[in-house]
């Protein structure tokens, strides 16, 4: 809701709940004291986690053994590709004399 779209009542008393919030506050502030400020820089922030020096050395060997097992491994198209199986000529001409007939019969069908 719009601030211009309030009556005047409304206004009124959204003044009056703003005021009694901020006596509120300063009576909270009063029974428990000062609040505690934020934690600065120094004191309150975990401090950042490093690595040794060997871990780092270990990480990188082993990194660089994955890259040079990875650059000696033979390319997909470098691989020996299997030789396609071929019919031989006895093989092709029964297949195509059974596939002729198949297809007069087909032809022969389709007339009636």
């Amino acid at each position: 809701m719009n601030i211009s779209e309030l009556s005047a009542s409304q206004l009124r008393q959204a003044a009056a709940i703003k005021d009694q919030m901020a006596r509120l506050q300063q009576q909270l502030t009063r029974i428990l004291g000062a609040a505690t400020p934020a934690p600065t820089h120094a004191e309150g922030r975990k401090k950042k986690r490093t690595m040794s020096a060997a871990a780092r050395a270990l990480i990188s060997a082993a990194q660089t053994k994955r890259w040079a097992a990875r650059k000696s491994a033979p390319l997909a198209s470098q691989t020996k590709r299997k030789r396609k199986r071929k019919l031989s000529p006895a093989a092709k001409a029964l297949l195509s004399a059974k596939l002729k007939e198949i297809w007069a019969k087909r032809k022969a069908a389709k007339k009636k």
